[in-house]
């Protein structure tokens, strides 16, 4: 990426107008709220299909809307977080979804004459892998495995990053690279591992743990919308927690199991879409993915959570949810997969599931 972004335009105070993507969803909508209040900015554009609550001047629209690029008019900086991450969705359509807006956002903000795009993608990009040296640093490689998931997404969106300022010279793009996000209202497949009645541990595997609480992740996205950080920009809390402190802090059991029958596990149970996640996520709760936030703190930022806090409030907010692989359980669901298979993570899937959508198919009835 190239270097921090130029604040000043001809004609205009040093304070930059900023416009957020996905104003109206709730990561936008306190983003939007937060540069408002915060009286750093000339003005907020919030850019979405529809009004949001937060103060800011609305220009209503589709992201991936061609017409983008007249609605960012007089915009300084765009922050883009219209991305789809909804563990439901269908991944074809969603990756299509998530790069076009993306690449509808970077080819407007070039033609309407921003000079900064800020994009958030995640920590996971780098790949878990039992060779990551800890932490990763900004510019270690990315390793990640792009298999469908929103990471491939993510992986594609930052290969359209790296190239935009060569394609769009004078346009500056800073990338944040969040640990595992944690925080009211956050779901995703590392939070539901958390959500099951043991910790499924891959023998062998040394997992740990580092989480970005999101009011962190909102506070380092105001620092890349103020200009104050740019390029590479991983985010997360100090130092990491180790799967023993986990289950000290979580007061949950682990189960053990051989890695082939775990992934087979999550390899089945995603062939029957029984679950969102493929076996590869299986990775992020083995290997170490720490990242360093070295760069944020050395311009200023500090976290405000600690490991230690934002676990607890990833505990709190999963409080009464059930889940196995990845898999939202209802309450019946839930407790006819804990009796099939002895309250073991691996196997709620496996023992209760995988039966279920057999008799479901011979039975010429569909598996939801």
């Amino acid at each position: 990426m190239s270097s921090s972004p130029d604040r000043k335009r001809t004609g205009r105070t040093s304070k930059p107008t900023v416009a957020v993507t996905g104003a109206a969803a709730r990561l936008g909508e306190a983003l939007t709220g937060k540069l408002a209040f915060g009286g750093d900015v000339r003005r907020v554009v919030g850019l979405d299909a529809e009004r949001g609550a937060a103060p800011a001047t609305w220009r209503l629209g589709e992201v991936t809307d061609p017409q983008l690029a007249e609605r960012l008019n007089g915009v300084d900086t765009l922050v883009h977080l219209a991305v789809d991450a909804d563990l439901s969705a269908e991944p074809r359509a969603r990756t299509a979804r998530n790069v076009r807006a993306a690449q509808t956002a970077i080819t407007a903000a070039a033609a309407a004459g921003v000079h900064h795009v800020v994009l958030l993608s995640t920590a996971m990009v780098y790949g878990a892998l039992p060779d990551n040296p800890l932490p990763l640093e900004d510019d270690a490689p990315l390793r990640a495995t792009p298999d469908g998931t929103l990471v491939g997404d993510l992986l594609e969106i930052e290969r359209l990053a790296a190239i935009a300022p060569r394609a769009h010279p004078g346009l500056t793009v800073t990338v944040l690279r969040p640990a595992a996000v944690v925080g009211p209202g956050v779901d995703t497949y590392l939070t539901r591992h958390f959500e099951a009645p043991r910790l499924l541990v891959v023998r062998g595997s040394k997992p740990i743990w580092q989480f970005c609480h999101v009011d962190d992740l909102l506070s380092a996205l105001e620092y890349a919308a103020l200009g104050k950080v740019s390029g590479i920009v991983p985010v997360a809390s100090d130092g990491w927690l180790t799967q023993e402190e986990v289950e000290e802090l979580s007061g949950m059991r682990r189960m053990e199991l051989p890695e082939g029958l775990a992934v087979g596990a999550a390899e089945r149970l995603h062939r029957l879409h029984l679950t969102p996640a493929p076996a590869s996520d299986l990775q992020y709760v083995m290997h170490p993915w720490a990242v360093s936030n070295k760069k944020l703190r050395e311009a200023g930022w500090e976290p405000a959570y600690t490991n230690e806090d934002a676990f607890g409030q990833l505990l709190e907010n999963i409080d009464g949810h059930h889940a196995a692989l990845a898999r939202r359980l209802g309450k019946k669901d839930a407790a006819a997969g804990l009796g099939a298979a002895g309250a073991t993570v691996a196997l709620v899937g496996t023992a209760a599931l995988v039966r279920r959508a057999r008799r479901k198919r011979r039975g010429g009835g569909s598996v939801t």
